[in-house]
């Protein structure tokens, strides 16, 4: 099953793709999917519903973030979890997990503009899988990490170099800029995704292919993060982790390259859809009143 999010103004209904690809209108079944409706045992009760008595959605506005954004209580990375990725970059395959967060504010939708942050010269990008939680997991072993898992989705885990590289501490200020966390466009459940670990992932800028990978090269596959995180903390029914990217980022190129105002990105998973952003230049309030006077 795909679930998706889709705002008509200022609302914003849940949604179900049906087996011709079209949305239907979810609101008879759930009032969101948030952390109460992205469970194992919600899905798994909507999909013995009846898709197509559900009203279709002839037109949308836009596509709202996969899960609600106030139900992610945790948005976790992971590090140089590709062994392809790790060589680019110059760095050695960490012997566990690199762990860090996203602050849940850089949240956006799958085609919302992403803002290229004051001060940033050094925006990049990253396509990851997305996992998100649907029951929580707690001290579970790697074979248990399948029946914790709600489903999968596309993130473009952006990245400001310089704040996460270039200035001391933790990643997260180089990870958390507001629009730096699109997630979408769907929540595909599990069922639908037989192998996590055999699917092919790219992303183009402006047209150009930068990252043609697959999550075959991943060196901790997703029932073993899982697991793995289990034993620092609880996992939440709408908690997301983000897996890692494999090689093309702009970091690793030589010259390198970086994200300017004006940029086009597009990128997507095999069966879990595409996303496609806009960068716009943030501006403080303080200086667009200055120019405007």
């Amino acid at each position: 099953m795909k679930t998706l999010r889709y705002r008509i103004g200022k609302e914003v209904k849940p949604g179900i793709v049906d087996t011709q690809g079209q949305v239907r209108d979810a609101s008879s079944l759930v009032k969101d999917w948030d952390r109460e409706n992205v469970t194992i045992d919600k899905l798994n009760e909507v999909k013995k519903a009846d898709f197509e008595s559900l009203p279709i959605v002839q037109n949308y506005d836009s596509i709202a973030p996969c899960v609600c954004k106030e139900s992610i209580g945790k948005f976790i990375c992971i590090g140089l979890n590709y062994s392809d990725h790790a060589e680019e970059t110059g760095m050695k395959v960490p012997p566990e997990p690199i762990i860090f967060a996203k602050a849940t504010s850089a949240v956006i939708g799958p085609n919302d503009d992403v803002e290229i942050p004051k001060k940033s010269v050094k925006s990049d990008w990253e396509v990851e899988l997305g996992v998100i939680i649907g029951k929580e997991a707690k001290y579970i072993s790697e074979s248990e990490s399948q029946s914790h898992i709600a489903g999968y989705c596309v993130i473009n885990d952006l990245s400001e170099r310089e704040f996460q590289i270039e200035h001391s501490g933790q990643w997260v200020k180089g990870k958390s800029c507001d629009t730096f966390g699109p997630i979408g466009p769907y929540l595909v459940t599990t069922d639908e995704v037989p192998d996590p670990q055999n699917l092919k992932m790219w992303l183009e800028v402006n047209g150009k292919t930068m990252q043609n990978g697959s999550t075959n090269t991943m060196v901790y596959g997703v029932n073993f993060l899982v697991s793995y995180l289990s034993q620092f903390m609880s996992l939440q029914p709408g908690d997301i982790i983000s897996t890692g990217t494999p090689p093309g980022v702009g970091m690793g190129m030589n010259p390198q390259v970086f994200l300017k105002a004006g940029d086009v990105m597009k990128l997507g998973i095999e069966g879990l859809g595409e996303q496609t952003q806009k960068t716009i230049q943030s501006y403080c309030l303080g200086v667009l009143i200055t120019a405007i006077m």
